[in-house]
């Protein structure tokens, strides 16, 4: 583990370790023993995480046309995506299909 970084002496860039050494990254000067423990990641490991879905969002629902497959309900809320003297904009999902569209007010 990593519990300090340290600096160039000459021009306060970060030592990187590289071909056993540590190299400034700034100026380019060379450390042989910088005191820093070094751990090199090349590719993380991904921590597996279960998703469940219900594809039941908390949302109203109105009588609205699903313009896709001609559903009559969709679920329905509205964001500010505008500047504030202008009316919101209103999204609408499908509740068959998940089709989701915009109508500006």
């Amino acid at each position: 583990m990593i519990n300090e970084m340290k600096f160039c002496d000459e021009c306060g860039g970060m030592l990187l370790p590289k071909d056993g050494d540590f190299v400034c990254r700034g100026c380019g000067k060379r450390y042989k023993d910088a005191g820093v423990e070094t751990k090199i990641t090349t590719k993380a490991q991904k921590e597996r995480i279960e998703v469940i879905e219900d594809n039941k969002p908390d949302l109203p629902v109105m009588s609205k046309e699903c313009k896709k497959c001609k559903n009559k309900r969709a679920y329905y809320w509205m964001i500010q995506t505008r500047s504030a003297d202008e009316p919101p904009t209103q999204f609408f999902r499908c509740t068959e299909c998940n089709h989701t569209w915009r109508e500006y007010k």
